[in-house]
């Protein structure tokens, strides 16, 4: 994949507040990893179109807030523009880690699932592009 960044065939299309919102599962799929309490989750973009409107919606603050209510004390986000992907490492997450949570998913390994639902503005331009259905807000 060479990521839209990188290629200028491909034009940029910005999303704005007028456009619809889809959860982010439309257009990437993810894997997590842990280490002790901090989770690693990669987000990979299906498409190179998409990736601009990663970069752009899918920031550090952006996750820190969808993952709030877990209160990690920080995030970092790398990006890997040309896999069109990037991995963000969320401190303190997995209520003290493996050996330390009574959490039932104590390894974080569904956490990508969860940032998968985040939902980002898709410009019309963009949503037939989308995987699954083609209806705003839906899965």
């Amino acid at each position: 994949m060479t990521p839209a960044a990188a290629s200028p065939s491909l034009p940029v299309i910005a999303a704005t507040s007028a456009d619809d919102l889809f959860p982010l599962r439309r257009l990437a799929h993810g894997r997590t990893g842990d280490k002790g309490n901090r989770s690693c989750i990669s987000l990979i973009a299906y498409r190179d179109e998409f990736w601009p409107l990663l970069v752009e919606q899918v920031t550090e603050s952006a996750v820190a807030d969808h993952f709030a209510f877990r209160q990690p004390t920080r995030t970092v986000r790398y990006l890997l523009p040309k896999l069109g992907a990037m991995n963000f490492v969320i401190d303190d997450v997995l209520d003290g880690g493996v050996n330390d949570s009574l959490n039932l998913d104590s390894h974080g390994k569904v956490l990508s699932f969860l940032l998968l639902d985040m939902r980002v503005r898709v410009p019309r331009a963009l949503q037939p592009l989308l995987a699954g259905s083609v209806e705003p807000g839906t899965a």
